[in-house]
């Protein structure tokens, strides 16, 4: 329990206990607000200074709703009280599952996010995410991924360049600091565009200047990033992005975040994938030549990625053209059929 606060204090208490306590489903009247700063504050009140100071809150800005019923005696009372959020209670769900399905960010860090999410809404909502608190930690993580992104905004904001270090797993899980020839800890130094999220990671686009073209890092494999004070190379000045860099488009187009050109490519699909050819490619896909049980599907998409996506749904799809991809699927799945063969 609070030991007993000033009067000056009870406009505070009454708009926390609103927070706290108070949604639609959920209404205080007076008598619930004087007991909740008795239990909560150690602090008295009545109806006649209860009213009066949510009238005050409201004055000032603060989306509270309540009833007014008239009584036989031509009196007013004011009941139902509560505090109308920023979030819908599903607006915050859909958040915290996203964190949830999140593979890039810290346990500890996620769990701490969740907590804060819950708190914009009452303690009602917290019920209904309680599964939360048993989110189990299944993947390796690296702490330094939120001093990763401040960095990064600091250098995409400022046009800069970073330099860092890349870490990968070994079969001890641990992440190793990637090596020069010589033994020593390679340093890349980058000129960054966008952070960007897909398939469950986070991962860092930029121009990587030792391959000369658009590169994607992992946020969550980043380690001891610096800000440098060379002036990042604009990414109208990278052959390919004389427009600039069409965030939504560049993502369609590289649904794996492998590095290299865009191409048009086609392939014929069984007509029931045509939902996850848009869930992958979006709508800016071109259909032909439907048979009633295929369609032709045109595609502008980086070919590595093309490549491991036909792959994946290499009974659904086969890729028509260019003939050069067709080709290499055909040997890769060739090859993955013989390694199964029983001899």
């Amino acid at each position: 329990m609070y030991t007993k606060q000033p009067k000056k204090l009870l406009i505070v208490n009454i708009l926390n206990i609103l927070r706290k306590y108070s949604d639609a489903e959920h209404r205080l009247s007076q008598t619930d607000i004087m007991n909740k700063l008795k239990t909560d504050y150690n602090m008295d009140a009545n109806r006649k200074t209860i009213k009066p100071n949510i009238m005050d809150l409201i004055d000032i800005g603060y989306d509270i709703e309540y009833t007014e019923t008239e009584r036989s005696n031509g009196t007013v009372v004011y009941s139902d009280f509560y505090l109308n959020r920023d979030f819908t209670d599903e607006e915050l769900r859909i958040l915290i599952d996203s964190l949830l399905f999140s593979k890039y960010i810290p346990y500890n860090q996620c769990k701490a996010l969740i907590e804060k999410l819950e708190d914009l809404s009452s303690v009602h909502f917290k019920y209904k995410v309680r599964h939360v608190t048993g989110m189990p930690e299944k993947y390796p993580k690296n702490s330094q991924l939120f001093y990763n992104i401040s960095v990064l905004d600091d250098a995409i904001g400022s046009k800069l360049k970073v330099q860092f270090k890349y870490r990968d797993y070994d079969i001890s899980k641990k992440l190793k600091t990637r090596k020069n020839a010589d033994g020593t800890d390679k340093i890349y130094i980058v000129s960054p565009y966008q952070m960007a999220a897909t398939n469950g990671r986070y991962y860092l686009i930029c121009l990587n200047e030792a391959h000369n073209d658009i590169t994607y890092f992992r946020l969550d494999r980043i380690a001891d990033i610096e800000l440098t004070n060379t002036k990042a190379i604009p990414v109208k000045k990278v052959s390919g992005y004389e427009n600039g860099l069409d965030l939504p488009k560049h993502m369609a187009e590289h649904i794996y975040m492998f590095s290299g050109k865009s191409e048009p490519v086609i392939f014929r699909a069984k007509k029931e994938m045509i939902t996850q050819i848009i869930d992958w490619f979006g709508t800016d896909v071109t259909f032909m030549n439907d048979t009633g049980d295929h369609i032709d599907v045109k595609v502008t998409v980086n070919l590595k990625a093309m490549n491991y996506w036909a792959m994946q749904y290499a009974n659904y799809i086969k890729v028509l053209s260019p003939a050069a991809l067709a080709d290499k699927i055909s040997s890769e799945l060739e090859a993955a059929a013989a390694g199964y063969r029983r001899k």
